[in-house]
C-alpha cells in the first residue's frame, strides 16, 4: 500500500472512529489499531490530531459538495433535489438512531471544546445552506430562499437528535413526511400566478 493509500485509509477510519465515538474520546491508538498501523508509521503522516481532524473535515467537505453536485445531474427540478436533502434521514437512518447526525454532532462536540476547527466543520452545513438557498431561488422564492434553506436544515437537525434521543425511528418517517408536506404546499405557493387586482370599469 503507498503512503497515499495509506493516509486515505487513516482518514476514512479517523472519521468513523469520530463518528461512532466523539473527536475527544477517540485516541490516535485507536485509529493506528483501525488501520493496522505502528504507532511510528502513523505519526508519518499525521503529527497531530488536530491535524488529522482537519483532514477528516476536509473529506466530509469534499464528499458533500461530490453528492450535491450529483444531484444536480441526477434529479430533474428543484423541488426532487430537495427532496433529495430531506430523504438523507431515511436513508441514513440506523446511524443516525446510533449516532447521531455525523455533521451536527461534529459541530456540537467541537463548539463545547472550543475547538480552533469547529468554523470549518461549521462549512459543511455552509455548503448544505447555499446549496438549498441556491434551489428555492430557482423556484422562485430569491426573497426568502435563505430563510427557507435554513428551515429544512434546523428540521432536519431536530428530527435526527430527538430520534437518536429517544432511539425511535417512527419520529424520522413521521417528521421527514410532514417536512416533506411543507416543502409541498411552499412548492404550491411558489408555483402559483400572482393575482392582480380586479381591473375598475372605465
Amino acid at each position: 500500500m503507498g503512503a497515499t493509500d495509506t493516509r486515505e485509509h487513516i482518514v476514512e477510519a479517523a472519521d468513523r472512529l469520530f463518528y461512532e465515538n466523539g473527536y475527544a474520546a477517540t485516541s490516535f491508538a485507536d485509529i493506528a489499531a483501525a488501520v493496522g498501523l505502528s504507532r511510528g508509521n502513523f505519526y508519518y503522516h499525521f503529527k497531530t490530531k488536530d491535524e488529522l481532524l482537519g483532514a477528516v473535515i476536509a473529506r466530509r467537505l469534499a464528499s458533500t459538495e461530490a453528492m450535491l453536485a450529483a444531484w444536480e445531474e441526477g434529479a430533474s427540478s428543484p423541488v426532487a433535489r430537495i427532496r433529495r436533502f430531506i430523504d438523507i434521514l431515511v436513508m441514513n437512518r440506523a446511524k443516525i438512531i446510533a449516532y447521531g447526525c455525523p455533521v451536527g454532532t461534529l459541530c456540537e462536540e467541537l463548539a463545547k471544546l472550543d475547538h480552533a476547527a469547529q468554523d470549518d466543520a461549521a462549512a459543511i452545513f455552509g455548503a448544505y445552506r447555499g446549496w438549498l438557498a441556491g434551489e428555492f431561488a430557482a423556484l422562485g422564492r430569491a426573497a426568502d430562499a435563505d430563510s427557507l434553506a435554513l428551515h429544512v436544515l434546523m428540521r432536519s437537525q431536530g428530527i435526527a437528535t430527538l430520534a437518536t434521543a429517544f432511539h425511535d425511528e417512527a419520529i424520522i418517517h413521521r417528521e421527514v413526511a410532514a417536512l416533506t408536506a411543507w416543502l409541498a404546499a411552499e412548492v404550491g405557493e411558489a408555483s402559483r400566478p400572482t393575482p392582480t387586482a380586479p381591473q375598475r370599469p372605465s
